[in-house]
Formats: C-alpha cells, structure tokens, sequence
C-alpha cells in the first residue's frame, strides 16, 4: 500500500467532538462503501470460484446491474453449465472495476462536498487501479503494522497536543472546530518554534484539498537559510531499511502537496464563497453553545462559521511561504530508532504535472491505468490482485520484485 498515516481514514484534527448520539472526531470524513446484500444473486459453485473471487463478483455486479448486458445476466443463472460460470468469473476479472463504466465522476460519487484529502492523492498516484477498485468496492482493514504506525503517530502528537472534547450540533460547528484546530496549531508553531498534525484546507486548481501535516518546525541556521517553516512527515517502518524508489516517490509527492497547499494558503486569498458553496455550509449560523465556549477560550471572539473563517485565513497571512527543503524520517517501529532522514527540494513543476495525473482520475478525465511493469510487486500488497487484469496470475509477480529489504511502509 502506499506511505500514509492517519489522515488516510480520518482527517482529525486536535479537536473532537461529541453528540447525545454518538462521540466521534471531527474530521473530513471518508464515505463508507456499501456494498449491496448478495442474497439476490443465485449461488455460485465453489469449486468453481472461489470466495475471495465470489465477493468481487458480488459487489461488482451489484454496482453495475443496469449496465451489465442481458447475456451477461442470464450467464448468472443456477440453471447454466459451469462452462457460462466461469464466463461470468472471467468477465468480474476483467470487469473489477465496471463501476468506472458510470458516466459520472469519482468526485461527484464518492467526495461530494468534500475535500480530496491528500491520502486520496498519494493513494492514486501509488496504484490508479487500486484507488479506484477501494473507490467502488472497499478496502480492508488495517493490519497490523499499519495500526502500530498509527499508534506511533498519536504518540508523536500527544507530546505537543491536548485534545479536548466538544460537543457539536452541525457540520458548520464540525468546520468551525476544524478551523479552530488549525488556528491553534499555528499559534503554537510561532510561539513554541514547532506543531504537529496541523490540518490546512485551501483551493488548488479548482480543487479544495485538505491535509494534516504531521510536523511543523521552525528550521535551524544550518539546516537552511530560507524563514519558512520546514515541513517534517514520519514513516515507521516494518524493518530498519529505506523503502524502494516508488514508496520514496510517493513520500515526496506527499510532502510537496503540503508545501503546494501550504503556500497556496498563505499567499493567495481565501475563496470563501466557493467554500461556503462547495460544503453546503450556512456563513451566518450562529455556532452552538458549546463550540462557541470553546472558541472564545482560545481567545478569539467569533460567534459564527464566516467569522472563524476569516480568522482562519487571517492567521495564515501572518506565515511566510513553506521553507523549500522538505524532510522525510524513516523511523524503525521496533525500538522507534532513526533509520534516516531523507532531506529533499520543492520541485514545482514536478509536483504540479503529478497533482494534474491523478486529479484527471478523480474528475474521470481518463482512465485509470495499472501500475507500471517494473513496479508490480506492489501487486503483493494489494487485496483486488488476484482479480486484477494488471496481475492476470501470481507468478508474474517473481519477475517484478523489490529487494526482501524494502516491504512497502506501514504508515
């Protein structure tokens, strides 16, 4: 899978919230996929699909049934030999992403008034197919190692954050926390000299994005001469190795998404009636009581969403640009040693060209495309790579390996 930390399944910032119903963080969220009740499709023999193959089938003909042709339909039937069986298994194979047939965006379907988070950028880039087969079918839970490095990465927060718990009564109480959030986490880097988990939103090329920067420090003389703020991501790793190439690219492509949209922040003007707009949010409602409590023991005397909005974008303007150099550090999970610390430059264009590809899959510009020959060993990692036409079997898997030393990230 590809390098990500929390923000893959939750946006959160340092706030959460709390309702008479439920007591959840407030984050961006990710909607869920549904998956339709298999009951209605007949049974299909197990010798002859297996299940893993049989729970593809499913989901993908639930999310296609107006579209599947009749012939294909009628193959699904009990009353047919084995023979049309296997055609109907071959066709969900060929197929594991018929819901990209739907004449209408992954945006649209699947973030609609919502942000793409950059976990939903670097995903894309990592594997396009995978992206959109999680898109329309799920993904599994997180193993093992992935939990660890989310527990590492609560830990690293923890030592400079305090969450509080607030309750909230609707999504602009929900932004206004976020916001808030954010506001701190600046408050705290320009009086401290450093912050993690920040979470930024801002407008990049016609797209709201949102990201939670895992560390925000001000940078030494000897590390750089430029002021700005030197943007910091920890990776714990499985084993104490550097990861291969894609999973480096992928972490530098995070890292200058965050500058991109750090900067975009700072100095471009917030375009606040698109964000009203997009997120179906009321600027004149008055934050509940609660919210509002809480905003004004930060000090900030706002009663509604407009208002911490303007503070929100106000606060930025106090910030120069993101320093240039971007820093990865590879931690071991083991005994949380540093394997090493990756420095690197912003590359503009380079970045720029990258966030074009994979937002032209969201838009459903182009198609999804399989990753690269040379890196299909990612295809190990991957649940759908079995029923994945890029990895028709898994022997081709041995002519396309990594060293044993680079297993992908687990966060």
């Amino acid at each position: 899978m590809a390098e990500s930390h929390s923000e893959s399944t939750s946006e959160s910032p340092t706030t959460t919230s709390s309702t008479p119903a439920q007591s959840a963080t407030v984050a961006i969220s990710t909607p869920q996929s549904h998956y339709a009740s298999s009951s209605s499709f007949p049974e299909i023999p197990i010798e002859i699909v297996s299940e893993e193959e049989m729970a593809i089938l499913d989901a993908m003909l639930a999310a296609t049934r107006s579209i599947l042709p009749s012939a294909i339909r009628s193959a699904a039937s009990p009353s047919r030999s084995p023979k049309a069986i296997r055609s109907v298994t071959i066709f969900s194979k060929r197929k594991l992403s018929a819901c990209s047939d739907i004449e209408d965006s992954y945006l649209h379907r699947f973030r609609r008034n919502q942000a793409l988070s950059v976990t939903d950028l670097t995903g894309t880039e990592w594997c396009e197919k995978q992206m959109e087969n999680v898109l329309c079918f799920g993904r599994k839970k997180a193993n093992k190692a992935m939990k660890l490095g989310q527990a590492r990465h609560l830990e690293l927060e923890e030592e400079l954050v305090t969450k509080v718990k607030v309750k909230v009564e609707s999504n602009e109480d929900k932004w206004a926390l976020k916001l808030l959030s954010s506001i701190a986490g600046v408050n705290q880097y320009l009086f401290e000299g450093r912050t993690r988990e920040l979470l930024l939103v801002g407008f990049v090329g016609g797209q709201w994005i949102v990201g939670i920067i895992d560390e925000v420090r001000k940078a030494t003389t000897e590390e750089s001469s430029d002021i700005g703020p030197l943007l910091i991501d920890t990776k714990t790793r499985v084993r104490d190795t550097l990861p291969a190439e894609p999973q480096r690219r992928n972490g530098r492509f995070q890292l200058m998404l965050y500058k991109m949209l750090w900067d975009t922040v700072v100095k471009e003007k917030f375009a606040t009636k698109r964000f009203f707009d997009y997120f179906s949010l009321d600027r004149h409602y008055v934050l509940s009581q609660d919210v509002r409590d809480n905003i004004a023991s930060a000090g900030i005397p706002a009663q509604t969403l407009e208002e911490i909005v303007r503070f929100y974008e106000n606060t930025f303007k106090m910030l120069p640009l993101a320093n240039d150099q971007l820093l990865i550090r590879y931690e071991f999970q083991k005994d949380q040693s540093i394997i090493a610390e990756v420095r690197f430059h912003h590359d503009h264009e380079w970045v720029m060209k990258k966030y074009t590809e994979v937002t032209e899959i969201w838009r459903s510009e182009r198609e999804a495309e399989y990753t690269p020959e040379e890196e299909r060993w990612k295809c190990r990692y991957c649940q759908f790579a079995k029923s994945c036409l890029g990895n028709p079997n898994l022997e081709s898997l041995a002519s396309s390996s990594p060293p044993r030393e680079t297993p992908p990230l687990a966060n």
